[in-house]
């Protein structure tokens, strides 16, 4: 086979376009290249000096490897090397002893759940795997494992539970693709999607059920919101603050001092005209910076807020750490609970009759956003939602943020039970 070599390293956009037969080095100092074979198969190699022996290591083959998996492996290779370890006799011992599914899950998992933003995300991981695809896989070899096994474990939810029967898939196609670049199994993945699963399988998007999050019916805001000013806690006051910004649950607990700005005052009253809270990519769902444009009312709340030495976060729990994911649904909870004890129906989803929750007020502020006329564009950028294509999102550079000030404020006064303060709402025809 002739030699291919790239100028300077590869690209992940390259690699996907490599098709002609040879060996495409990555540089880099570890030895990685990829292999074409004539047949068109691609894979993985590492050519390095073990113990005064050159050698190669074979470390999978794209897409299932992706070429930050690769250069990752073969770093970690070269340390080993280094160290005066061997990889390769590493690699030949783990194929003697056959690892079971429910072992992989372990080692996966004290390799990669470090990588996971919050520790919900972690126990939720790790959950679906012992609940739903142990019982069916824990003891298989993972070696053995086949598409007929993976079909066993998702037939039952796929239908009735789609989205957690879809998460699950992804969460076993991660382990089992660890498992064949750790040299556990060979050949390709049978929990992979695209060319496997989706010929077998209905799309999730026909047969999923919209599971949407119980939201406050517009008409009982005002009478919400008056009963939970009532209430005392700081989970309460991160409830009040989540409200007049539409935030997520989580981007509201984590929230530190470092990320407000509060505007100019020209009185010892911190002004709210261009006070603004902006909040890091590393804590937005979609992974992109977000600005929020700071009401009065918002900056009123901020601004009477003790503050704890030692904790940074503008909400903190008891011990100074930040408020757990249920103590702000406890506080919806128990409004609700007031409410039917007292023989009321409480707060319900106009829709589902379930009992409003923290997200739902998300949905309650887009309803209310479109009754008034806002254009859907800035109520989407206000959720922090993505809009348009990508090609549109390239595009829309400004994020609004003083025409969105206007429309919190509005959002506020309603919330109050007021009347609109600003006339610059642009009608939809």
């Amino acid at each position: 086979m002739g030699e291919a070599h790239s100028r300077g390293r590869l690209t992940a956009r390259r690699v996907d376009t490599l098709t002609d037969p040879g060996k495409y080095h990555d540089g880099g100092g570890t030895g990685l290249f990829l292999r074409v074979w004539p047949s068109g198969s691609r894979q993985w190699v590492q050519r390095i000096t073990i113990r005064g022996k050159r050698q190669e290591i074979g470390l999978g083959s794209p897409p299932a490897v992706s070429l930050a998996t690769a250069r990752k492996l073969a770093l970690e290779n070269k340390g080993k090397t280094m160290l005066g370890g061997d990889p390769l006799a590493e690699k030949r011992a783990a194929r003697i002893t056959p690892l079971s599914f429910a072992e992989c899950v372990a080692a996966y998992a004290e390799v990669k759940l470090g990588e996971f933003k919050s520790e919900k995300h972690r126990k939720q991981w790790l959950s679906s795997l012992e609940r739903l695809a142990l019982p069916t896989l824990g003891e298989k070899p993972v070696r053995d494992i086949g598409t007929d096994d993976i079909l066993r474990m998702l037939e039952p939810h796929w239908r009735e539970r789609t989205v957690t029967a879809k998460k699950l898939r992804g969460r076993v196609e991660a382990v089992l693709t660890w498992a064949t670049v750790s040299g556990h199994r060979e050949g390709n993945n049978p929990a992979a999607w695209r060319g496997n699963l989706k010929e077998l399988l209905p799309a999730p998007s026909k047969v999923a059920k919209a599971q949407h999050q119980p939201s406050l019916a517009l008409g009982d805001v005002s009478r919400w919101w008056a009963e939970l000013a009532q209430r005392d806690g700081m989970a309460a006051q991160a409830l009040r603050f989540l409200t007049l910004t539409a935030a997520r649950s989580g981007e509201v607990r984590e929230m530190t001092w470092e990320e407000i700005e509060f505007g100019e005052a020209a009185t010892p009253a911190i002004s709210a005209t261009r006070s603004v809270w902006s909040i890091p990519a590393s804590r937005m769902k979609n992974g992109r910076a977000h600005r929020v444009p700071l009401t009065k009312e918002a900056v009123a709340l901020l601004q009477a807020l003790p503050r704890l030495d030692g904790s940074r976060y503008v909400f903190f729990a008891p011990r100074g750490g930040k408020l757990s994911d249920m103590s702000i649904s406890a506080v919806m909870r128990r409004m609700q609970e007031a409410q039917v004890k007292a023989g009321e129906l409480g707060y319900l989803d106009p829709a589902s009759k379930r009992p409003a929750v923290p997200h739902g007020l998300r949905s309650t502020f887009r309803q209310w956003a479109a009754e008034k006329g806002y254009p859907r564009e800035m109520a989407e950028i206000a959720l922090a939602h993505f809009i348009g294509s990508e090609v549109e999102r390239a595009y829309q550079r400004s994020d609004m943020l003083d025409r969105r000030r206007d429309m919190m404020a509005d959002w506020a006064c309603f919330v109050r039970g007021e009347a609109m303060q600003t006339d610059n709402v642009v009608r939809l025809a």
